[in-house]
């Protein structure tokens, strides 16, 4: 069974502010439930349509298609001030991605290229958005969003002698430009790129070049130039 309170508080989970008052986010459909039962996150309550009815599944669920199975999970703690401390390897840093499927995608793209972190401007959209959980398909409970001030992130990681990147329309060709293994990778707002602030701490330029003999599109998703970019950094 479910009562009405645990029926408005899941619904509550639908918006930032219900997520962030509650510290809790929705998971829906029985592979994202068992990776959350797998995953070091605290699971708090597992409900199954076979159990509450589908009436009450539909009631819960953010989906169009209510799915067998909901959990709801408790959201990590914040970093706080370490957020600022460079992490080793390959870095991914976000700014204004404000499309929750772009944020889950690329989630999911950092999980199976090992990007060691993922840091987020705080104007990127709400990593535990039900969008972004659902297109994340479990890399969530593997890769977590560190949300920052990115221009202060990229200062940090130029004092410690690390390169940041950045994709920009007039930057060097990615395909025959030397790519360093421990970076920071800044990707910019779907529509804007890469904010000025932050544009001006990027230490390299690149740009994803088009193969079309005729007219193209303008620009690429951010989420597909996301896979291009970390792709070619991996493939070196």
């Amino acid at each position: 069974m479910i009562t009405n309170s645990e029926i408005k508080l899941i619904r509550s989970l639908k918006d930032k502010k219900g997520r962030q008052e509650h510290g809790l986010f929705v998971v829906e459909g029985d592979k994202m439930v068992r990776e959350a039962l797998d995953s070091s996150f605290r699971v708090e309550k597992v409900y199954r349509k076979d159990d509450i009815g589908e009436a009450a599944m539909a009631r819960i669920s953010m989906l169009d298609s209510p799915s067998p199975s909901l959990a709801v999970v408790r959201i990590p703690a914040d970093e706080g001030d370490g957020k600022y401390n460079v992490k080793e390897g390959l870095c991914l840093a976000l700014d204004s991605v404000r499309d929750p499927g772009n944020l889950g995608t690329i989630i999911r793209l950092a999980d199976w290229f090992g990007i060691e972190c993922i840091y987020a401007s705080e104007d990127t959209v709400d990593s535990f958005n039900p969008k972004t959980i659902q297109s994340t398909m479990g890399a969530v409970f593997r890769k977590k969003v560190i949300y920052c001030d990115l221009a202060r992130l990229c200062r940090a990681f130029s004092d410690a002698g690390r390169p940041v990147y950045g994709t920009f329309m007039d930057g060097d060709n990615i395909y025959s430009t030397d790519l360093g293994r421990d970076a920071l990778i800044v990707m910019g707002n779907e529509a804007n790129g890469i904010s000025g602030p932050v544009e001006a701490l990027v230490s390299r330029r690149l740009h994803i070049p088009s193969f079309a003999k005729g007219p193209t599109a303008e620009s690429l998703n951010v989420a597909i130039a996301t896979a291009i970019t970390v792709s070619e950094f991996r493939r070196r």
